[in-house]
């Protein structure tokens, strides 16, 4: 009989009756999972740089361990190598030597305070690894793609065998140290996927060859953890349905089908189905990519292997999972982004409280932090990575209770507001609109899946009102209005300005503004100049090219996209092309006249464009009202693009920390 760790009785919850498939136990190996949810290893650079577990990286653990509602819990991938060939983040945790056991229990431990199962996940991180030494390792000496992976080093076959033998001992440490589960990461460009793809395996030995050589690293790794876990401890492994590698002769989706089979002839007990690697010249997981746009590959998986199959990649709601699941097309629900973004995610679905999510954008700024060596943080959740501060993660009432105007209902104010209201104060909220959500509300209908950007306003809203916050909208505020309600504090979250256009000719007709043209207010030529090359004209100007307009760029900034993290930028510019856009980067609009513009680069170089429109997108601070509630002498905080314009992240995040001080 199956074991079970924990009890978990899912009936009395509402989340349970709306998506009962997905609150139902499945057994894996030896082990009953009491629901089909997992919190999927994920790195977060948390840990110290030789590899010890520190508070912040249980505390991050513990807060997805109680998401999970006891399912599975797994803790980021460990390096198994004293050589560090195998690290591939400077914060990974380590396991080569019984000295990190210690270390990794308190992990496990606090999966297990939470009743959840815990996962330890092995990963070797071959050509994408090194971070700390001067080559990595592979099966073949082939080049990198990405430039900020060091070079390649063949292995020779004492080195496969000694890879093999790290993997069992690590994964008895992993034992040793309480987890329940053990899983081979073979995904994305780590070693694993190295030796699988006929992309970098050129090998002409036992580990070469066809797919059943390239797969017997895999099947001895299998086999020997399996020995060294024993029968009680279920092995999984995640593995590649589609390299996305074809350019560069990839496996076929075919010979990945094939690799799942002898993955499951090889003992083991649960398959994740991944695609892609961080060489793939195609997108996986970015908000251009629709929702659920992969999951028909876990079924194509199932029609391959009789083992449970577990997925992830853009199944950000419960709904989808929930119906695959019951029609027998997936087995589990994988997360990490979503889980950053809301560690108590699938907690909030089970009791019924799906508005107070906080959801993923997939703008992928944590995978951009950690190529950047950075600690991982998270675009829209501002606790991420402070779970080890109780002070961050729960503000104490304030002390005293104060009447709080906040100016502007965009993500920054609202944000302010909630926090606020939470910890006591009476807040009122007032914006010159009739709406809330401020500049989202137009940069929403930017293409490429910004409209999921509007979730950030949704969950806002709910926790307002769940805090008690009181709007004021279609009420613009004035000096006349400060001194009349003579608040305690103001917060003024009013946006930017977007500043007349200084050049000759700049009150021409033709000159518009970005809120006008994205809310599809004012009319728009068919050649139209977008000035600014930040994220805002960006959008604007991919939004405008898929009505079949002619786009020019122009910006201040020495590259378009300034503002937007290297992990999203490329879809951006790769965008910008496809739909022609010219891009003019590091210039300024020196004269507007009957027939377009003059640009002038920052060294004198002048050229004409020709257009019916020229959209201002260039954003600057706002400091009205500043003066008329200093000169009240009222505590004043400035958030948002009222402070400094940047993007929708500095607004949430300044919210959120004026929030806990005001």
């Amino acid at each position: 009989m199956a074991r079970r760790l924990f009890e978990w009785d899912y009936s009395t919850y509402p989340g349970a009756k709306s998506y009962p498939h997905l609150f139902t136990p499945i057994q894996i190996g030896n082990l009953t999972v009491p629901n089909r949810i997992k919190y999927a290893a994920t790195e977060d650079n948390l840990n110290s740089h030789d590899g010890f577990i520190t508070d912040a990286g249980v505390a991050y653990m513990r807060e997805r361990a109680e998401g999970v509602v006891g399912g599975l819990c797994f803790m980021q991938g460990v390096y198994m190598d004293q050589a560090r060939q195998s690290q591939g983040y400077v914060g990974q945790a380590a396991c080569w030597d019984d000295k990190f056991i210690p270390g990794l229990k308190r992990i496990a431990d606090a999966i297990h305070a939470e009743r959840a199962v815990a996962g330890f996940q092995l990963m070797d991180c071959g050509r994408v690894g090194a971070v700390e030494v001067d080559y990595c390792h592979g099966p073949s000496a082939v080049p990198q793609r990405l430039r900020i992976f060091k070079p390649v080093q063949e292995m020779t076959h004492a080195d496969v065998k000694e890879v093999i033998q790290q993997h069992i001992a690590a994964a008895r440490r992993g034992v040793a140290a309480g987890f329940d589960m053990m899983e081979i990461s073979g995904i994305v460009g780590y070693l694993i996927s190295n030796f699988i793809s006929s992309y970098t395996n050129r090998r002409q030995d036992e580990y070469g060859g066809d797919i059943r050589g390239r797969m017997q690293m895999v099947v001895e790794i299998i086999q020997g953890v399996k020995q060294a876990c024993g029968p009680d401890i279920p092995v999984g492994i995640r593995l590649c349905s589609e390299e996305l590698l074809d350019d560069v002769r990839g496996n076929t989706p075919a010979e990945s089908m094939e690799t799942y089979k002898i993955a499951e002839q090889a003992g083991a007990d649960y398959i994740s189905c991944t695609l892609g690697w961080q060489e793939s010249i195609y997108p996986v997981i970015s908000r251009d990519i629709p929702m659920g746009n992969w999951v028909h590959l876990a079924k194509r998986a199932k029609q391959h292997v009789k083992i449970p199959i577990q997925m992830a990649y853009r199944l950000f709601k419960p709904d989808l999972p929930n119906t695959k699941i019951g029609a027998g097309e997936l087995d589990m629900w994988e997360m990490c982004r979503s889980m950053i973004a809301d560690p108590l995610m699938p907690k909030k679905v089970l009791e019924g409280r799906e508005n107070e999510i906080r959801h993923c954008v997939a703008c992928n700024l944590c995978l951009a932090r950690l190529f950047r060596d950075a600690p991982m943080t998270c675009y829209i959740n501002p606790m991420c990575a402070h779970e080890s501060n109780p002070e961050f993660m729960d503000p104490a009432p304030a002390k005293d209770k104060k009447r709080i105007m906040i100016v502007g209902a965009g993500p920054a104010g609202l944000e302010c507001a909630y926090m606020a209201a939470r910890r006591g104060h009476e807040v009122h909220v007032y914006d010159k609109r009739k709406t809330i959500g401020g500049t989202l509300n137009e940069a929403r209908n930017a293409p490429y899946g910004d409209d999921e950007l509007w979730t950030c306003v949704e969950f806002q809203q709910a926790m307002c009102a769940k805090h008690g916050v009181e709007f004021h909208l279609g009420a613009e505020v004035s000096e006349q209005l400060i001194q009349d309600e003579l608040p305690d504090t103001v917060v003024l979250a009013t946006g930017p300005v977007y500043p007349t256009l200084t050049a000759p000719g700049g009150d021409h007709p033709k000159v518009v503004y970005l809120l006008d043209v994205m809310s599809g207010t004012v009319p728009v030529g068919e050649n139209v100049v977008v000035y600014g090359n930040r994220k805002p004209g960006i959008g604007c100007a991919l939004h405008l090219a898929k009505q079949g307009k002619k786009v020019t760029l122009v910006g201040k900034e020495k590259s378009a996209g300034f503002d937007v993290n290297p992990s999203f930028k490329w879809r951006y510019l790769i965008y910008m092309r496809q739909a022609g856009i010219n891009a003019y980067s590091d210039c300024a609009i020196e004269e507007v006249n009957e027939t377009g513009i003059i640009v002038k680069t920052y060294d004198g170089y002048r050229w004409p464009v020709t257009c019916d429109t020229v959209i201002v997108s260039e954003r600057e601070a706002n400091s009205s009202l500043k003066q008329a509630v200093q000169s009240e002498g009222i505590e004043l905080f400035v958030i948002g693009d009222a402070l400094v314009p940047r993007n929708l992240s500095s607004a949430v995040h300044d919210g959120y920390r004026i929030g806990m001080r005001v």
